[in-house]
């Protein structure tokens, strides 16, 4: 099989997926994540850049706009792509986008994390590691798009718990409550995800499971990350 013919059986599958979900299906998934997407650009990104600019540091307000950027992406693009009528070629770019959002939101989560309360050799090399693997699944998911949706979906998997590697120093972390109810929230609804074309608003109930996880993050970042005061607290030299 060439490569145009490639993209065309990728672009017919896009299209089948699509079609899978009924028009009140992709509604309710659009409105989720509109509604996500209107807290991440208003309360929750203006909230975090406020508090770590009147408290933190360069650190601080890096990494808590880091985050607050990659939150708006992910409810920008997965609600633009549910918006949009099926079966289109801009439905299916923001479908593309929407997945690869996962990747930048996962790395922009650690950022909040590495450049605040990791940033010994550990937290550096677990900052560049998650940027690193989120650039290969931006490539990746760009060629692939919507083949080898395992690899894709362990690819998350993978970035999302990479913390264990750090874990005792987080140990210490005050935050790390908010971090694992938020990795469980995510990797709960992993599955919901995985049979969204067999069970009718199982998408949207992944939807749910996203801004669960993305709130419990958004909570240990505001309480724990916008303070230079506490950014020595979990440092590693080992």
């Amino acid at each position: 099989m060439t490569e145009t013919e490639h993209v065309d059986a990728t672009r017919t599958q896009s299209a089948y997926k699509e079609a899978m979900q009924s028009r009140g299906e992709e509604i309710a998934n659009a409105v989720t994540h509109g509604i996500g997407f209107l807290f991440s650009c208003t309360i929750s990104t203006t909230l975090l850049v406020a508090f770590a600019s009147l408290h933190g540091n360069a650190y601080n307000i890096v990494s808590v706009s880091v985050f607050g950027a990659s939150l708006m992406l992910l409810y920008a693009t997965s609600c633009l792509y549910h918006a949009l009528p099926p079966g289109t070629t801009i439905k299916h770019v923001f479908r593309v986008l929407d997945h690869i959002s996962i990747y930048t939101l996962i790395a922009g989560s650690y950022t909040a994390l590495t450049l605040t309360h990791l940033r010994g050799p550990l937290g550096w090399t677990l900052f560049g590691a998650e940027w690193g693997l989120a650039l290969a699944g931006i490539v990746f998911k760009s060629v692939f798009q919507f083949r080898y949706a395992t690899v894709a979906t362990f690819g998350y998997l993978v970035m999302g718990w990479m913390v264990i590697f750090a874990i005792k120093p987080m140990l210490q972390f005050d935050g790390l409550y908010w971090l694992v109810i938020g990795g469980l929230a995510y990797t709960g609804g992993v599955p919901f995800f995985l049979m969204d074309e067999k069970r009718p608003y199982f998408h949207a109930i992944w939807h749910v499971f996203v801004m669960a996880g993305s709130m419990a993050h958004w909570i240990m970042v505001l309480l724990f990350c916008t303070s230079s005061g506490m950014n020595t607290e979990c440092t590693s030299t080992a």
